[in-house]
């Protein structure tokens, strides 16, 4: 019998349990993808037409963050507690280094990652990633349609989409590509199954229940507790110039802040469809 490796979970050393799944070869080059806002471990799933893992050699490894998933919720969690999750996790696989890959919402992640613990990493890069709040027109994009808004909207609005999710889930994939431009348009109407996988991963960001995604909206708000600027090593940045869920002005804002940035801005593509097309590129970047 094949063994399962989209549902698994850890017990940390705080009591909690930390969700995560693996893909592609399961002996390759370990790579910790952190995914979306909201997202879950099943992130992955989205790219599964777009590049084989195993073709790079590559281990994939997507962990929920707490609240979403089968990651139990942290009360009072800060973003420079992530990567004390991740050296947990890290350490239960019996991986002394391993390399990052921040995808939008995920790229606050990697970035206090990158900061905290860059003597476990091998690589780190940040795809479509969401920015700090000083960053010039961070408000502008539909990412941050949650954080945007205060407690009150912010948990009705959550409510609203999980209901919806659970209810009427090919509703809310229309309206998604409807509020699509441009090359992220193009995608998914061409590849309409897109939808069905994102919405898929929100379900399980919903699995528990709001207080997860929550939280989490109300952090990209608040200031990171470090500086890009104080990050120590390399960092690989892409960021698609028509993207409308991040804008170009925040990914130009973070690729600036980092010494040691290697920024590419891709001229036609959006916030989904440069994830989509380049992924190999960027695997073969953190397993080289």
């Amino acid at each position: 019998m094949a063994t399962d490796r989209t549902n698994q979970q850890i017990k940390l050393r705080d009591g909690r349990m930390l969700g995560y799944a693996e893909y592609g070869n399961p002996d390759g080059k370990p790579v910790f993808c952190l995914h979306g806002f909201p997202g879950s471990r099943l992130d992955w799933t989205y790219f599964s037409d777009a590049c084989r893992p195993e073709d790079l050699n590559a281990r994939i490894i997507v962990a929920d963050r707490p609240g979403m998933g089968l990651s139990d919720f942290k009360s009072g969690r800060k973003l420079l507690d992530w990567p004390d999750d991740m050296v947990e996790l890290s350490d239960a696989l019996q991986l002394d280094r391993f390399a990052l890959l921040g995808i939008s919402g995920g790229g606050p992640w990697a970035a206090a990652c990158t900061y905290k613990i860059p003597e476990r990493l091998t690589g780190t890069v940040i795809i479509s990633g969401m920015g700090p709040s000083e960053a010039p027109n961070v408000k502008e994009g539909t990412s941050w349609t949650f954080p945007g808004k205060s407690s009150v909207i912010r948990k009705l609005i959550l409510r609203l989409t999980a209901m919806g999710i659970k209810k009427r889930p090919d509703r809310i994939e229309s309206q998604m590509i409807d509020a699509f431009k441009g090359p992220d348009k193009a995608l998914f109407l061409d590849k309409p199954e897109l939808a069905k996988k994102i919405i898929d991963s929100w379900r399980e960001a919903f699995r528990s229940g709001i207080a997860g995604v929550h939280h989490e909206a109300a952090l990209y708000t608040r200031p990171w507790q470090f500086r890009l600027q104080d990050i120590p090593v390399e960092v690989h940045l892409w960021h698609g110039e028509q993207d409308d869920n991040v804008p170009i002005s925040v990914g130009r804002y973070v690729a600036d802040a980092i010494p040691k940035c290697h920024a590419t801005f891709v001229e036609n593509e959006g916030h989904f469809s440069l994830p989509h097309k380049y992924l190999q590129e960027y695997l073969s970047v953190l397993v080289a």
